[in-house]
């Protein structure tokens, strides 16, 4: 045959010819079995290397399934990562096999190509699922959870610099990229294998088939793992029904959100009981049940909370703590926020817009519907504009940029909890011939990434928080920290005592018989510090001199002083305003 006859492709052999012709030139033949000229094109070399060029083929080949397999059974959660997740039977990659076989020859490689871009995009899910569940303990959610990416990509930034900001962007585009090209190509070579030797395929997709069925009926299992899998179809099915939950949500939120207890009490008839009194619902970031129950943790903790009831208590405030449960773990602070302040479950971004653009009164707004009471917002965590501050009932609000700070960040933190109680002091609660003041007060200092913390030093020192750059050089290096999670779990300790010890030394410093104090913690931090905790709860705590108003919530029976007791009441952190205002409503003792 002259090497300028195209030779007549039957149905099978159209596909694929190019690995066919490469195939043939590799063993030194032109396809129909004449010895081989050297091509002039891309496959002069495999003419000269012929053994290299096998290998190449194979190698390849091999390559290519081991990518399909990956993608197959690679769990969506790291701690399931390790050998055993690997020696499985998929059904999806029989079924799928099954259906390429099936279909017309001028339909397969487009289908191969469809097949390869949504094995690709099934491996980047489970990479951002792994994600996901090690800072939120729960899946990626492909309607809600778009907003957050921009957020991880701002933690970054705060944490390791305009640098590490983009080399992590970047790094993530190239794989993405690469994934879903890698991922196509293996379908189309492996799809093409499948067809020039269509009698194997069509064997071997039946000998799998029967293996599959016998491994479930028998329940064959490997190091405790089943070896027959339909866990990426689980994975999509499950999915559809996040989303199909997701679209559903929407109504059943609004139909919630429409019920509020409050809503025609007039506002001299609201927190009647609070009247004179400076009032202060303070967030400690990352703060939960961890910090309290893990062996770990327990101790330095203990000791903190122990020592700041003594103190507290000699300066004349009594205090009671229980349990709330968070509708967030490991990140979503806004979430947890605006749960407790509105008395709506706010589980979600969607929620979290349909609430802010609502008209739903907050606690902090029934504050400011009295008319008594100036409402402030201390967020150093807040570094643009916030127009949920309105939403909220706040009549100001102090972000990073207003509370005089001149130090350094502490990673994501933009300013020390010390020096942000301080300036509040300064701003707003040490002012004369003023009115009561709500606050909403927000300490960061106890956020991820837990490293480099601040430490406290005396509150005459503080400044305008210059002295802290000494303090931040001293400090740990993140990147260090976070190669253990050992030293990651101690600084996370470290900062919480920092968080207590500013709250405490701020109400002993500067509390009088109006104060007011409740502080709690918004999320359990990370799966990281809570190793394998699955456990929402938070502390929370009143704090306040005047015994009428700790009687009023003495019907809670939290447990005396900052450490809640294990068995002390453990409410959903949504039934916090409706319980204190009841309490503090005129119809209370």
């Amino acid at each position: 045959m002259s090497l300028f006859t195209r030779p007549r492709r039957t149905p099978d052999t159209a596909e694929g010819g190019a690995d066919r012709d490469g195939d043939a030139a590799a063993a030194g033949e032109t396809a129909g079995g004449a010895p081989a000229a050297t091509p002039p094109g891309r496959f002069a070399w495999r003419r000269r290397w012929p053994r290299a060029a096998r290998g190449v083929t194979v190698g390849t080949t091999v390559l290519a399934g081991a990518l399909i397999l990956f993608a197959l059974l690679v769990p969506n959660r790291v701690e399931r990562l390790g050998a055993g997740a690997f020696l499985r039977l998929p059904a999806e990659g029989i079924l799928l096999a099954t259906l390429l076989l099936a279909l017309p020859p001028r339909f397969r490689r487009a289908a191969a190509v469809v097949s390869g871009v949504l094995l690709g995009l099934l491996t980047v899910t489970k990479f951002v699922d792994m994600g996901f569940y090690q800072v939120l303990a729960r899946p990626f959610d492909w309607v809600l959870d778009w907003i957050l990416l921009d957020d991880a990509a701002e933690f970054v930034r705060e944490s390791f610099g305009r640098g590490g900001q983009v080399l992590a962007v970047a790094g993530v585009i190239a794989l993405f990229v690469a994934v879903l090209v890698l991922m196509t190509l293996a379908a189309v070579r492996l799809t093409g294998l499948m067809a020039r030797h269509r009698p194997v395929a069509v064997r071997t997709t039946l000998v799998l088939g029967v293996a599959w069925i016998t491994c479930v009926t028998l329940g064959v299992r490997v190091a405790g793992v089943p070896v027959a899998t339909k866990g990426t179809a689980e994975m999509l099915g499950n999915r559809v029904e996040q989303v199909r939950a997701g679209l559903r949500d929407a109504r059943v939120f609004d139909e919630q959100a429409s019920v509020d207890a409050f809503a025609t009490t007039p506002p001299d008839r609201l927190l009647t009981g609070l009247r004179g009194k400076d009032v202060l619902f303070t967030f400690i970031e990352s703060y939960g049940r961890v910090a309290i129950d893990d062996p770990a943790m327990a101790g330095p903790v203990d000791a903190s909370l122990r020592e700041g009831t003594r103190r507290l208590a000699d300066a004349g405030f009594a205090s009671r703590s229980g349990w709330l449960k968070s509708p967030v773990t490991g990140a979503g602070s806004w979430l947890a926020h605006s749960t407790f302040l509105s008395g709506l479950w706010i589980k979600n971004q969607q929620r979290y817009r349909s609430l802010t653009t609502s008209d739903r009164m907050t606690l902090t707004g029934y504050f400011r519907k009295t008319g008594d009471w100036r409402t402030v917002g201390i967020v150093p965590g807040v570094r643009r504009a916030w127009p949920e501050g309105e939403f909220f009932g706040l009549d100001h609000v102090y972000d990073s940029e207003h509370l005089g700070y001149r130090g350094p960040y502490f990673s994501w933190t933009p300013v020390p909890d010390q020096f942000s109680l301080e300036a509040f002091e300064r701003l707003e609660h040490g002012r004369t011939d003023r009115k009561p003041i709500m606050a909403e007060i927000i300490l960061a200092s106890s956020h991820n990434p837990w490293s480099p913390l601040a430490r406290m030093i005396d509150w005459d020192d503080l400044g305008d928080g210059s002295v802290f750059h000494g303090i931040k050089e001293e400090g740990t290096d993140p990147k260090e920290v976070w190669k253990d999670p050992e030293k990651v779990r101690t600084e996370y300790r470290r900062a919480i005592e920092y968080s207590l010890d500013s709250l405490t030394g701020w109400v002993e410093r500067y509390g009088d018989e109006n104060t007011v104090l409740v502080f709690l913690g918004d999320h359990q931090p990370v799966p990281t510090v809570t190793a394998g905790s699955t456990s929402r709860d938070v502390p929370v705590t009143i704090v306040a001199k005047d015994e009428k108003v700790m009687e009023r919530v003495a019907g809670w029976g939290w447990s005396d002083g900052l450490k809640p007791a294990a068995g002390a009441p453990r409410w959903n952190m949504d039934e916090f305003r409706d319980r204190f205002m009841t309490a503090y409503g005129p119809s209370s003792p």
